[in-house]
């Protein structure tokens, strides 16, 4: 007989508890990736991120093929198309692992369980990190996970007995309906892509991690570029993880310290986050607190949008972090956060709509980050401290010298420094804005201020719970101590720490 192994996020071998668990079963095993063209309608999908997809099932079909196997390809709905591989072959049990996506997948998965329930046939579902399925509060959650961190990998076996059957070719980017969206300079898919990528992270690239992840320009280099390989699971976070903890031991010197302290902060952050989702689904389409609910309108204004999109508001560093995602597919952390609350306080742009359009644009689109995110940068959370960016002042902060920002914005490349920023102040601008580059869209200062009346009004309502309401006046009047914040959680603790990539 055989079992059906069903790859989804988790397209490697090494460290995969779902394969080590089939394997146990001393029988052929049917390796199985279904490419579901529904999924990639979804509005939170892109042509770049199945380009990555398409070199990580590259570098997975390599890696069973080492070990005498092959990855069977098909295409269309999974009910359909496991129905007829159990038919067909009389397999005896689903094997995969639990997945934490979107919507659209939380409900196929639904419709998969209710079928292997009337097929007889087993589901086995197993956690590949620290995310619990069905837990009933956080009481030990962090200690779990942290167990979960410390056991050892899952090894493949040498050679892997699997049931040759029939494959469908891989459809091209086309032919499910995605097109090329401006991407360029892309992060490579694939097992191999990530290895390195957390190889030279740790032993030179990470070194001034924690200084460096702040500028767009320093992050590109700086941050470890994990994110997609963990989002498409070429890469586990148990394996980024202990190999982080292992320099760790080394009692590395020159800043390396504080560098690994931070990213094992950020790798257990993405946990807690992801394990918000899988508790609260909704979150994906609705204000997690109620009470904001209409306060934006749901249909954003189009031309604002479109502006945002492009980079084209008239805020310079705004554009130029929108213009270096469309090419490139990655932001660092701190700039995802400021072009959300951009477009959530100053364009005042309902978050589900920008949410997508970010979602389509990065690469390693993680659902449990990015609706968490989305929706803390946009102050709909009700718990959250309300965290309104100037754009200026990031762009002052994060590239004094305009090396970024004219890398983006090559029709400011006139502009002198202390305007760069800012350029409606500079005595040139009348043959600037407007004509080569857009006039701002918004005033910055009379927008978050109508923005910040707006938000804590409703915080101030009689429909803001009064328990919410005492657990944001004491978010509001805490005061961090400053080496606290600036060395860095060790692990989670407020939502508006939290970092996007890593």
């Amino acid at each position: 007989m055989t079992s059906i192994l069903w790859f989804k996020r988790d397209l490697r071998l090494d460290d995969h508890p779902a394969l080590d668990r089939v394997i146990s079963f001393d029988e052929p095993i049917l390796c199985l990736y279904i490419v579901e063209p529904d999924l990639w309608q979804q509005p939170d999908a892109s042509f770049r991120q199945y380009r990555f997809l398409e070199e990580s099932l590259g570098d997975l079909r390599q890696s069973l093929q080492q070990r005498g196997a092959e990855l069977v390809m098909r295409t269309g709905d999974a009910v359909a198309v496991l129905d007829e591989l159990v038919g067909r072959h009389g397999c005896m049990r689903l094997v995969s692992h639990e997945e934490t996506g979107n919507g659209w997948t939380y409900a196929r998965d639904k419709r998969v369980a209710e079928w292997a329930r009337g097929r007889g046939l087993p589901w086995i579902e197993v956690p590949q990190c620290g995310v619990v399925r069905r837990i009933v509060g956080r009481n030990g959650w962090q200690s779990a996970r942290d167990d979960f961190m410390t056991q050892p990998p899952a090894h493949p076996p040498v050679r892997i007995k699997t049931m040759a059957t029939a494959s469908d070719p891989l459809p091209k980017a086309a032919d499910l309906g995605l097109s090329p969206d401006g991407i360029c300079l892309t992060q490579r898919g694939g097992r191999a892509a990530g290895v390195e990528r957390l190889s030279s992270f740790l032993q030179h690239r990470g070194q001034h991690y924690r200084r460096a992840m702040s500028s767009p320009l320093e992050g590109a280099e700086a941050c470890s570029r994990l994110s997609p390989h963990l989002a498409f699971g070429t890469l586990s976070v148990r394996e980024a993880v202990q190999a982080t903890r292992d320099h760790q031991s080394k009692g590395r010197k020159g800043g390396w310290s504080g560098a690994l302290k931070s990213f094992q902060a950020r790798l257990a952050w993405r946990d807690h986050f992801i394990q918000k989702l899988e508790d609260q689904p909704e979150i994906e389409h609705h204000c997690l607190h109620p009470a904001y609910e209409g306060l934006r309108p749901l249909e954003p204004d189009a031309a604002r949008l479109k502006a945002w999109e492009g980079g084209e508001t008239g805020l310079p560093f705004v554009d130029a972090c929108m213009r270096s995602l469309r090419a490139t597919g990655w932001l660092n952390f701190r700039m995802r956060a400021m072009v959300m609350s951009v477009a959530s306080y100053h364009l005042w742009l309902d978050w589900r709509a920008t949410g997508q359009h970010l979602a389509r644009m990065f690469t390693d689109y993680e659902p449990g980050i990015h609706w968490s995110q989305v929706q803390m940068q946009s102050g709909t959370t009700g718990m959250n401290t309300i965290r309104i960016y100037n754009p200026v002042k990031q762009g002052l902060d994060q590239d004094p010298t305009g090396t970024f920002t004219r890398r983006w914005l090559p029709e400011l490349a006139q502009v002198p420094d202390r305007f760069l920023q800012e350029p409606w102040k500079w005595e040139g601008a009348g043959k600037l804005l407007g004509r080569s580059y857009p006039e701002p869209i918004v005033d910055v200062q009379s927008a978050a201020r109508a923005a910040r009346d707006a938000v804590w009004a409703v915080r101030k309502s009689d429909g803001f719970h009064p328990v919410a309401k005492r657990i944001v006046q004491k978010h509001a009047s805490r005061k961090a101590p400053r080496r606290r914040a600036a060395r860095g959680p060790s692990r989670p603790r407020h939502a508006d720490q939290m970092s996007f990539d890593f």
